[in-house]
């Protein structure tokens, strides 16, 4: 059924319900807020509703006599072939032929528009996603979070959003002086110099590959002894040396050592600093627009949080000023539990320099000034804690917190065998998303990154994503499309050519039960693609897929589509090429369905594989 006729059945429905009403059977202000679904079991009609069971409590009736008045109420409608009751009180709707193929008209008629609709347009919305520190490149955690952020943001455009994909650049704060210094502390290592290498400093080989950057375009320009580095570093560290030969920090207070290194590099490079902190920050952040680029995730926004400073301020002392701000210990505190929070949260540290949550604060309220009437930040699951503190200061901001949605996504376990691989940043040891990308591929990468809810850990078994097999979902999935495809090219080297009029004409021979499973599966696609947009679920999506490929499988298999004489170069029937006609039309639509789930999934559409 088309959306247009889902609408129908929602008008009569509507209408019965006015009937109802002024006869005193149902309340004048009940609202109709029913459903009507899909069915699953042929025998049960093509759609059923459960008005009868909303309204019996508002009607002081049983469910069933209700529905019985219902029907009774319902006005007469050509496409209505039977109304029937069902159980405790469902109505089972059947279809007249005509409006049950309606559905194929409309897919040939919108082709790569079939299923979006203007339900949302009007209003703008942002998802942010990814926003990983540019320290390093992104791993395969990051990947989920971008397969993940960029499907939600193409279903809710789908459904008529005015979207912006948004990157939030973590530019500022001690990440950026820990990759700054430990960027600077291999040019020294590159120019001569006995580093001792801080543990928690950024230690992999493109932190090396940026000093040698540096050390080619800036000699020695900016080297100083490393016992001016690590001048009054607190010394109750204890060092060890590395497969490499260098000594590195393994026990101690390993914050206080780097704090140290990273003072005194500022000191002693004074504006020089900042030429080591943007030559890295400009070399990871163009590697990971790069890797996401190839990816197909992209981002009408790349914002700076240095760019919101300015904004800091500003935003603190609308809290101050409400009431909300109080100092303790010497630290400036935001009173989040007053909103729920399970304790109060530090805006500005005894030392004055305000902390990441003041500038999360000020970033949140930068998005709702910018006019978007929903946000939705897309975070990895280590985040569920800022939920709670972010919601609090937009309450207290005056900001209506139910404006923003933040949906968790968990975490990847990359398998090779039976062997797990760990990872981590810090230490360089890690699977890129650019690795797993070269050996499974983009479209494998980006389905079972988003197949399932995304606060369901993932295992990623990456066999069975190269595989080409039905246990291979995405693979099962674009080989439909190929089959298609591949029908089509057989009938062209025969001579012979797809004619839609035919098809259409003949289209009352497709009354097989898979065939009638078809047609209604595709006659759901709309509204599938509506419930995964609202819901953030590009898992049901994906799930919609599995199951259109699965039964076009099991149909193509028992069908055949070409007629054996035309394979044989014999000349068909009249009656096999009216039938070969109507399958054809039928297997174009469901390759035309395919193509569009598959594209807002940022996924290929194979001709053949």
């Amino acid at each position: 059924m088309s959306q247009a006729q889902i609408d129908t059945l929602t008008a009569l429905f509507d209408q019965a319900v006015q009937t109802l009403q002024a006869q005193d059977i149902l309340p004048a202000d009940w609202k109709n807020n029913s459903q009507i679904t899909r069915t699953k079991d042929l025998s049960h009609g093509d759609f059923a509703s459960n008005i009868a069971l909303t309204a019996a409590k508002a009607a002081k009736s049983n469910p069933r006599m209700l529905a019985e008045k219902i029907v009774a109420a319902l006005p007469d409608n050509q496409d209505i072939r039977q109304v029937e009751i069902a159980g405790p009180g469902f109505i089972n709707v059947f279809l007249n032929s005509d409006a049950k193929f309606a559905v194929l008209a409309d897919i040939f008629e919108l082709q790569d528009r079939f299923g979006l609709s203007e339900q949302f347009a009007g209003q703008k919305i942002q998802v942010e996603f990814v926003s990983a520190n540019p320290t390093s490149s992104l791993h395969v955690g990051h990947g989920r979070g971008a397969a993940f952020g960029m499907s939600v943001a193409n279903l809710l455009e789908a459904v008529g959003y005015d979207v912006t994909r948004e990157y939030y650049v973590n530019d500022a704060g001690r990440q950026m002086d820990i990759l700054a210094t430990s960027t600077y502390l291999r040019y020294l290592q590159i120019n001569g110099e006995q580093v001792t290498f801080p543990v928690n400093g950024y230690q992999g080989e493109y932190v090396r590959d940026i000093a040698q950057t540096l050390k080619v375009q800036h000699g020695d320009s900016y080297v100083h002894p490393f016992a001016d580095v690590a001048k009054d570093v607190p010394a109750d560290a204890i060092f060890d040396t590395n497969a490499d030969g260098e000594k590195i920090l393994v026990s101690g207070d390993k914050e206080a050592h780097i704090d140290g290194l990273i003072a005194n590099s500022k000191s002693l490079l004074g504006e020089g600093y900042e030429l080591f902190l943007d030559a890295a920050l400009s070399s990871i952040l163009a590697d990971i627009k790069d890797d996401l680029n190839d990816f197909g995730v992209r981002y009408e926004c790349w914002f700076s949080e240095r760019s919101i400073d300015s904004e800091i301020e500003p935003v603190l002392q609308i809290l101050d000023d409400k009431g909300y701000l109080y100092e303790k210990d010497g630290n400036i505190w935001f009173k989040s539990t007053d909103f729920g929070d399970e304790k109060d949260r530090v805006v500005r540290r005894a030392n004055g320099q305000t902390t990441y949550f003041a500038s999360d604060i000020a970033y949140h309220k930068n998005k709702f000034d910018r006019g978007f009437d929903k946000v939705i930040n897309v975070w990895g699951a280590d985040h569920h804690g800022y939920v709670p503190r972010v919601k609090a200061a937009l309450t207290a901001l005056g900001i209506d917190e139910a404006r923003l949605d933040v949906v968790l996504v968990q975490f990847v376990a990359l398998w090779r065998g039976s062997e797990k691989v760990q990872m981590s940043s810090r230490s360089g040891q890690f699977v890129t998303l650019r690795d797993l990308r070269a050996e499974v591929g983009n479209d494998a990468a980006r389905f079972y990154y988003v197949a399932r809810k995304p606060e369901v850990h993932i295992d990623f078994d990456l066999e069975l994503a190269k595989s080409q097999s039905k246990d291979n979902q995405v693979y099962y999935i674009q080989y439909a499309h190929a089959r298609v495809c591949r029908v089509l090219e057989k009938l062209e080297n025969s001579g012979f050519v797809v004619d839609d009029a035919i098809g259409q004409a003949q289209q009352t021979r497709l009354s097989a039960p898979n065939e009638d499973e078809l047609i209604k599966l595709l006659a759901g696609y709309p509204a599938t693609l509506a419930r995964a947009a609202t819901g953030y679920e590009p898992h049901v999506l994906t799930n919609y897929l599995k199951e259109l490929a699965a039964l076009f499988h099991g149909w193509y298999d028992s069908n055949r589509i070409l007629p054996v004489s035309l394979t044989s170069g014999e000349t068909p029937s009249t009656d096999e090429m009216a039938l070969m006609q109507a399958r054809l039309r039928l297997s174009k639509a469901v390759r035309q369905v395919l193509f569009n789930g598959l594209n807002l999934l940022g996924l290929s559409a194979p001709s053949s594989m």
